[in-house]
């Protein structure tokens, strides 16, 4: 579990927000929140969290459906948050693509762990190696860490995404699409000229001034291949 990772919390209980907010963020975790599932999808689009808590009995929609939305193009791990108690509901959620289930009330300890087990498993699911290695940069998903010997390369959290997407694919082309899909969304999957742009930020910040070329090579007209030097 990476000390930095960023958690959506999806409730419309202040008292519940105020809660996980405060026991969360000193646990390590940076918390964004929504009291809406409209607002949800939108926060998961715009802030690519690493994992949502999410209460099913939203004001404008129910948790289920927001499950729904995001499965059509996301799989960031997904937990419920809910008084409802009916086994039905459980498995609904479950089938509709959550990766867990936790009643309210619930103690810290045990959703905490089941954050960190729910962030192993994707990592486990997605085959990912938590250290990739290209050329001399040293890219930690985990930890969301960028490094070239012992200085530390920072790196904003769209940027960081899009070079965990290359690192996990190292070697591989990752199309436009699947770059655009996994960091923006379904609503930006045409927004090519607006990749680039940071492709571009993100070369100028990991490449060496040596003369060895970008780490970053493109794929004329269909994406862009981390260079596996190995």
């Amino acid at each position: 579990m990476t000390d930095t990772a960023r958690v959506l919390v999806v409730d419309d209980e202040p008292q519940i927000l105020r809660f996980l907010r405060a026991s969360l963020g000193a646990s390590g975790f940076a918390v964004i929140e929504a009291e809406t599932g409209a607002e949800a999808l939108k926060r998961a689009a715009a802030d690519a969290p690493e994992i949502i808590l999410l209460d099913l009995g939203l004001p404008d929609m129910d948790g289920k459906d927001v499950i729904k939305a995001l499965r059509e193009w996301s799989e960031i791990p997904i937990i419920v948050l809910s008084a409802r108690a009916r086994e039905a509901e459980k498995i609904e959620a479950l089938d509709l693509g959550a990766d867990d289930y936790v009643n309210k009330p619930f103690g810290i300890g045990e959703l905490l762990a089941r954050l960190r087990a729910a962030l192993r498993h994707r990592l486990r699911q997605q085959g990912a190696t938590p250290v990739v290695k290209a050329g001399d940069l040293k890219i930690d998903i985990a930890r969301r860490k960028v490094t070239r010997g012992e200085a530390e390369i920072h790196l904003t959290p769209k940027e960081f995404d899009l070079l965990r997407l290359l690192a996990q694919n190292a070697g591989k082309v990752v199309t436009h699409r699947q770059l655009l899909q996994a960091v923006w969304g379904p609503a930006h999957l045409e927004d090519t000229a607006y990749l680039r742009v940071f492709i571009g930020q993100v070369r100028r910040k990991i490449d060496a001034d040596d003369g060895a070329g970008s780490l970053i090579e493109n794929a004329a007209g269909v994406g862009y291949r981390l260079r596996d030097d190995g």
